[in-house]
């Protein structure tokens, strides 16, 4: 009587961890289609507050470069995403990470115009402190709207520092590792969009990566 009410009990167990199999993959059946279009519009949005649908008229997520982890301090690979307007790009949105912020990587997509100007910039990610660091965020004040219209000449090269550097954009009090840091990172964007500026411009997408070499 034992092994058989045992064996009941290990039939009636395993029933149930199908039944459960069952249902959780049909949940995530059901749901995995509309959980893919919100971060696929989560993502869009994002896209569009740096290049608004006034500029371009085709679908950026859509209309993609990849570029290889490394590339940028990217940990890895990811889209570069294209705005046209009658065919031609007028603006690429590059994603980059400041690896040297003051608690860690700063995630940011960066947003440049065809002449190398600056678009604009949004901060993804990061883990900087509230108070402090954390106001690169556009939630917290406007400090990254400082960057819109700036480019390799706007100002020169030694301008592309904090204040406490002998550049021109403001530090934060108590706090001047953070925008250091995304200061730099938006350097390099758009040095590197100038020596890419044939693959990321050209008419058509370019095929293959455009990770350095």
């Amino acid at each position: 009587m034992l092994g058989r009410s045992m064996s009941r009990n290990s039939l009636l167990l395993a029933l149930f961890a199908v039944v459960t199999t069952l249902l959780i993959a049909g949940t995530y059946l059901q749901t995995r289609d509309r959980i893919a279009l919100a971060q696929r519009q989560a993502e869009e949005r994002a896209l569009l507050e740096i290049i608004p649908t006034s500029r371009h008229d085709n679908s950026m997520l859509d209309d993609t470069l990849p570029i290889s982890a490394g590339t940028l301090g990217l940990r890895q690979d990811k889209q570069i995403y294209l705005a046209k307007q009658g065919g031609e790009t007028v603006a690429v949105i590059i994603p980059a990470t400041a690896s040297d912020g003051y608690s860690g990587d700063i995630d940011l997509i960066i947003g440049v115009n065809r002449d190398g100007s600056v678009a604009g910039i949004r901060v993804l990610s990061h883990k900087e402190t509230p108070g402090l660091g954390d106001k690169v965020d556009l939630k917290k004040s406007d400090w990254i709207l400082d960057f819109d219209g700036r480019s390799l000449k706007n100002p020169e090269q030694a301008g592309w520092a904090v204040k406490k550097d002998q550049g021109i954009f403001d530090q934060f009090t108590g706090a001047t590792i953070t925008p250091r840091a995304v200061v730099g990172a938006t350097l390099k964007v758009l040095q590197y969009a100038k020596a890419q500026h044939k693959a990321l411009f050209a008419n058509e997408a370019a095929t293959g990566s455009t990770g350095e070499q």
